[in-house]
């Protein structure tokens, strides 16, 4: 078999098999089969995930095919989809049903499954992660039964298994709680990091949705506040989009980064370049429009939520190690905010979130880097992003999720024989089956 990598090309495993199906049918036979022959199965979405979650040398199950819109409920809000489908592709959808997502990331590439299966978030202190708005699943179990829960039927099964980062079965089929659709207006300014530090609490409700990206080596952020409005779409131009979004934000800093990962000496005066390319824009879209952005740089990526209070010391901590590192950050650093939420494996479980990202070019070192970050994350009771680097296990993530028993039983009863383990998972949740 042909190697399959992730996105960012960090993973790369060597299945026996890789299946495409179409249907929820398909997925319970071949899963049944695999586990009649005791053979590890592991589902794959967009490969997005900077993580060996989906790698396996078992059955690889693309969802690529399970890509459609199965029904809209628009006097309850409500789409039902196929859970291969892309968070862009469901932007799409919904709008045309006059619909949206609550909130979104600023990568629109992944899988629905994927994206819920490891608690992806946007930003909005009032607003929990993708995973909080699903309130119907349908998933295929450990041993190739089609388990259906919603409020009536296994509603604790379903609280549970929204988070379930690939251990709890293949999800195929979600119903997501929407909201009208609506505009942002997009306000992006250029502001000092202690001033955003200093005033943190006031930062994260200064928008419905407030974040800041801050270049490691300079003293200034690009600020991103997005606030909900009646007011009519105001887009940029064709040509304003692409000068920003493609040739500055990617084209360029591809450029940049390449020449930084080759003479890491240049890295201050790359720092200062990075943070001059940002500018502010002033804009109304689409709400999904507004919230992604094209991310064709490849990258790798560590990111922990803290509770919100422990943001500023802590970043002003990674700043610090920032100037002590052999070979330079060359990606600035992304803060965000959300809600709490009571799904168990879910990051916000029991308490708001700062977010504190790091991320380092593709081919560059970042080691040192992410495990100094790390370190001083677990100070701070921190949970990583279930689909992003990290160095944690079982044994240390255990007292940081206060039901992590529970989730576990949950596993047990769906996945006796361990059908969708991998090494990931028994190194992050614990050996199964």
């Amino acid at each position: 078999m042909a190697t399959v990598r992730n996105w960012a090309r960090n993973q790369a495993c060597v299945p026996t098999a890789v299946e495409r199906p179409r249907t929820t049918g398909e997925v319970a036979a071949l899963v049944r089969r695999a586990h009649v022959a005791g053979r590890r199965v592991k589902a794959i979405g967009a490969g997005h995930s900077f993580t060996a979650a989906a790698m396996t040398n078992g059955v690889l199950v693309s969802l690529e095919r399970l890509n459609r819109l199965v029904a809209v409920d628009r006097e309850r809000g409500r789409a039902t989809v196929q859970a291969g489908i892309t968070l862009k592709a469901l932007g799409d959808e919904l709008a045309a049903a006059g619909l949206a997502m609550p909130n979104l990331g600023d990568i629109n590439v992944q899988s629905v499954a994927g994206a819920i299966n490891t608690a992806t978030h946007g930003t909005g202190l009032e607003l929990g992660n993708l995973a909080t708005t699903i309130v119907a699943m349908e998933f295929v179990d450990g041993t190739g039964d089609v388990v259906r829960c919603d409020a009536d039927r296994h509603p604790e099964l379903l609280r549970v298994a929204r988070v379930g980062v690939g251990a709890m079965g293949i999800v195929t089929e979600v119903t997501i709680q929407c909201v009208p659709a609506f505009n942002l207006h997009a306000h992006e300014t250029i502001e000092p990091l202690d001033d955003l530090l200093d005033g943190f609490d006031e930062f994260a409700t200064s928008a419905d949705h407030a974040e800041f990206f801050w270049m490691p080596g300079t003293r200034r952020c690009q600020v991103k506040r997005n606030r909900r409005t009646e007011a009519p779409a105001r887009p940029p131009s064709r040509l304003a989009y692409a000068r920003d979004k493609y040739v500055a934000e990617n084209i360029a800093f591809d450029l940049v980064c390449r020449t930084g990962r080759r003479f890491p000496a240049l890295a201050p005066k790359i720092a200062k370049l990075v943070s001059g390319v940002a500018s502010e824009r002033d804009l109304i879209d689409r709400s999904d429009k507004v919230f992604a952005s094209p991310r064709l740089v490849k990258f790798v990526e560590m990111e922990y939520g803290v509770p919100i209070e422990a943001v500023p010391e802590a970043l002003r901590r990674v700043r610090d190690l920032a100037q002590t590192l052999s070979f330079p950050t060359l990606f600035p650093i992304e803060v965000r905010v959300s809600a709490a939420d009571d799904i168990p494996l879910s990051t916000g479980f029991g308490r708001a979130n700062g977010w504190i990202a790091v991320h380092q070019y593709r081919g560059a070192p970042y080691e040192s880097y992410f495990q100094g970050v790390e370190s001083i994350m677990n100070d701070y009771d921190g949970r990583p992003h279930w689909g992003k680097l990290h160095f944690q296990s079982a044994a240390t993530l255990r007292d940081r999720y206060p039901e992590w028993d529970g989730f576990q039983s949950a596993r047990a009863r769906v996945d006796p024989d361990g059908t969708f383990s991998n090494d990931y998972l028994d190194r992050v949740l614990g050996p199964t089956g």
